[in-house]
């Protein structure tokens, strides 16, 4: 997006921002900053809060446990998210879904397309920017896309952030040491557009990206742009890849004038790059000891040095996260900053060290928790990550969200508390009423799909059925307390796994058998929220999408609703108040009278087929089908170019929504929705719609 255009769209949301405010936070008047922790490859189980300290209760020996006190008392003083879900089991695809918004069905990096460039659309970054943020992207990035550096299409800078520091390039983000390679040879660290490595001798990256985040804030703070909230998305590149140790103790204190500091320095850029690299292992593993034959009668035995570098990686990024909440304490900002804490996936089993070392195994601190699955698994394992929220005087301290939620739901949550509504093409939902209490909380869309060869781990902690298990194909949605999945897919009439999720959190117990009516509905409505992308093709691309059962007799015509709205996008209009209703024959904006246009009922197939629909308009325009994001218009300059989209649709009724936003009010353009089936003659949808 250019600058000229971000300016406007600025100051175009800066006039009506409450307009499209949902009433929750219709009377907000200060925006909170936004901080986005993400870490790389922990498991929900690696978090004292949520797993480990109940294994230290329970004393079992042979059962070694992890302390991540700072992050224990961040989940008591705010929000424990205890079903919450990444949107795919690897790294690059889930941080797609987390930055557009999108789940896997829609969003443009699937499977394990590392360094594949993030589409130029809405993202975290630049919804934030147009809501008057300054937004920040320090650690692994991972989507910059194929191009010679630092000219990548797809650079953080070009994807709405206005800083950015870290490691662009995906491969980079496995080696804790940037200039020495320690183990996977030297990387790149970019600033901006700068590659600063020669400069960060010692630098522990872990280290090295919170002093950055320390110094943002603070300079933030102090500086020109001090009036303006700030959004971080701030995502550490560990404890995933090789399990390198940080240089020293973690530096006393924390905050402003105490833990990390960076002294910008050339060599020694952050107070801890010093001492020795790789080498300080945390006093509470350093002589820890285990059961290891499960035979309290014989001599316990030190854990591998594999395992105590893995719990002191882990207990550093709790001493840097605490080490964070005390600069906001010290800058007196945290009663107003909302700081969210999770992982891109579940726990791995690796550690990229050399062949003298005990391979890491997931199953030795159990991090994967009750749950059966690993990372690239997509049994609740892989997916289900341990999440907290900290907003004081907002959330109040001690919540547990107990209702199923997905990180492509954190987009809408911050453009919620920015005060305003996120763009209609996100699949998300806002948080804030089950984070705060305060109004209905919309049921989240829990869906991911994803292709990895192999096979699962075969760990005797996991039920029988998921030993070993073939991947392949794998797709898993979430329904209220009822969790499906496939493995290993063959064609769309493969069976669910179906489990209830609340008694059965192994997921062991499959109750497909007794679930006829739900497996068919389960089977409907996973082709009726995604889209085929031919990049990462699914055995149930070509399927014919299930048509809707109208409760009520239909009859011609469409309902239009219009709405006050100057956003620079189309918002979803959940939450927003009507100035407009009527119904329509065509697609007609002159008697709405409305910048924003909502045109809706259902499309009757009277053939199964491919149909090949068309839009073009004056302005910005969306068009849905059912839970599909058919047709995308929204972004950037509205163009009367067609866009289309062929999709394979049953017999029957198929619910539609097409959103028309005008540059102001009264300012109605053409709106032209045709179709064509199976390659004909193209003729007006409107001709074929139907509502109750």
């Amino acid at each position: 997006m250019s600058k000229t255009k971000a300016i406007f769209f600025k100051f175009a949301l800066a006039a009506t921002l409450l307009l499209t405010a949902p009433a929750l936070f219709a009377q907000q008047t200060k925006q909170p900053n936004i901080i986005f922790i993400l870490v790389d490859d922990l498991g929900y189980g690696d978090l004292g809060a949520f797993f480990q300290n109940q294994r230290k209760q329970n004393g079992d020996k042979s059962e070694p446990w992890l302390l991540t006190p700072q992050l224990d008392q961040m989940a008591y003083q705010g929000a424990m998210l205890t079903e919450h879900y990444c949107a795919a089991p690897v790294c690059a695809p889930s941080r797609a879904s987390l930055l557009t918004g999108l789940s896997q069905g829609h969003a443009n990096v699937r499977d394990n397309q590392f360094d594949k460039a993030l589409e130029d659309n809405y993202t975290l970054g630049n919804v934030m920017q147009l809501s008057g943020y300054s937004t920040a992207a320090i650690g692994k990035w991972g989507l910059q896309g194929k191009s010679k550096a630092p000219n990548w299409p797809a650079h953080p800078l070009k994807r709405g952030f206005d800083y950015y520091y870290g490691y662009i390039a995906h491969g980079d983000g496995h080696e804790h040491y940037p200039k020495e390679g320690l183990y996977r040879k030297p990387k790149k660290v970019w600033e901006n557009y700068s590659e600063v490595s020669d400069q960060l001798d010692k630098c522990y990256t872990g280290d090295l990206f919170t002093a950055v985040a320390k110094k943002y804030i603070i300079d933030h703070q102090k500086g020109k742009e001090s009036k303006k909230p700030f959004f971080m998305y701030l995502a550490y590149d560990t404890p995933h890849a090789v399990l390198e140790l940080p240089t020293q103790k973690y530096p006393e204190g924390g905050g402003l004038n105490g833990g990390l500091q960076w002294l910008g320095k050339s060599g020694h850029m952050i107070n801890t790059a010093s001492g020795d690299i790789d080498s300080y292992v945390y006093p509470e593993y350093k002589n820890a000891t285990y059961d290891h034959d499960k035979n309290p009668a014989t001599a316990e035995i030190a854990w591998p040095d594999t395992y105590k570098r893995y719990a002191s990686v882990t207990h550093r990024i709790d001493d840097q996260v605490g080490d964070l909440l005390q600069l906001l304490k010290d800058l007196k900002i945290d009663q107003n900053t909302l700081v969210v804490f999770s992982s891109d996936n579940g726990p791995s089993q690796e550690s990229y060290l050399p062949k003298e070392y005990v391979s890491y195994e997931a199953d030795f601190f159990n991090n994967f928790g009750p749950f059966d699955g690993i990372k690239r698994d997509c049994y609740d394992g892989g997916l289900r990550t341990a999440t907290i929220a900290r907003w004081p005087g907002t959330i109040p301290p001690g919540t547990i969200v107990t209702s199923p939620s997905i990180s492509y739901d954190w987009l809408p949550t911050f453009v919620n508390a920015a005060g305003s509504a996120a763009p209609v093409r996100c699949d998300g939902v806002s948080l804030l009423p089950a984070l705060t209490g305060k109004g209905k909380q919309e049921k989240s869309l829990v869906y991911a799909e994803y292709f990895f060869p192999g096979k699962s781990p075969d760990y005797p902690e996991f039920a029988p059925e998921h030993r070993a298990k073939r991947r392949q194909q794998m797709q898993m949605i979430r329904m209220g307390d009822t969790v499906a999945v496939r493995y290993d897919i063959q064609s769309f009439q493969d069976d669910f796994e179906i489990y209830h999720i609340k008694t059965d959190p192994q997921q062991a117990k499959n109750i497909a058998a007794a679930s006829i009516a739900l497996q068919a509905a389960l089977k409907e409505r996973v082709l009726q929220i995604r889209m085929a992308d031919s990049t990462a093709p699914r055995p149930y691309d070509h399927q014919l999408i299930p048509a809707a059962s109208p409760r009520m007799k239909l009859r011609k015509g469409m309902a239009v609703t219009g709405y006050k709205c100057q956003t620079p996008w189309i918002p979803h209009t959940e939450g927003l108040k009507p100035v407009y209703r009527g119904m329509a024959a065509a697609f007609d904006l002159s008697k709405v009278g409305q910048p924003l246009a909502k045109f809706h009922g259902f499309i009757y197939v009277e053939k199964a087929g491919a149909y090949t629909f068309s839009l073009a308009s004056g302005n910005k325009s969306f068009f849905k089908v059912h839970d599909i994001k058919a047709i995308d218009a929204d972004y950037g300059t509205p163009s009367l170019s067609e866009k289309t989209v062929t999709l394979q649709l049953a017999k029957g009724y198929h619910p539609f929504e097409l959103y028309s936003l005008a540059a102001k009010s009264g300012a109605a353009k053409d709106i032209k929705l045709q179709w064509s089936f199976n390659g004909g003659a193209f003729s007006p949808v409107a001709s074929h719609v139907y509502i109750n």
